[in-house]
């Protein structure tokens, strides 16, 4: 980070990287993305958030769902099929509410069926 990249790209989240990865989402460098297996867009947010306890164990989940959903704005969720992947839908990420325990979040796509393959 201090060399002032214009984006930050990270392959895949597997691990305790993902502290680091939601540290880098506040520092300015807009347009970062990064990937995450999970079976929805809601999922992968609380994948997220379980892969930054592991390494910040300090740290309440809400806490760190809070800090995610002040860092994240979007999440794309794709599918795959026998012989294709699609988005499957889109959410943009408004916030956490810390009495519901939620991520709040309105469905940008909920079903497109665009072919990535």
């Amino acid at each position: 980070l201090r060399w002032r990249p214009d984006r930050i790209i990270l392959g895949e989240v597997r691990g305790i990287e993902a502290r680091t990865l939601l540290d880098s989402f506040n520092t300015g460098h807009t347009g970062s993305l990064a990937t995450i297996h999970a079976n929805s867009a809601t999922k992968a947010l609380r994948r997220f958030a379980n892969l930054v306890m592991r390494s910040h164990q300090q740290a309440t989940i809400e806490d760190i769902e809070a800090e995610i959903g002040e860092s994240v704005d979007f999440v794309i969720h794709i599918a795959r099929e026998p012989g294709r992947r699609f988005v499957r839908e889109v959410i943009q990420l408004r916030g956490y509410d810390r009495r519901s325990h939620e991520f709040l979040c309105d469905r940008v796509y909920p079903e497109l069926d665009i072919d990535i393959s």
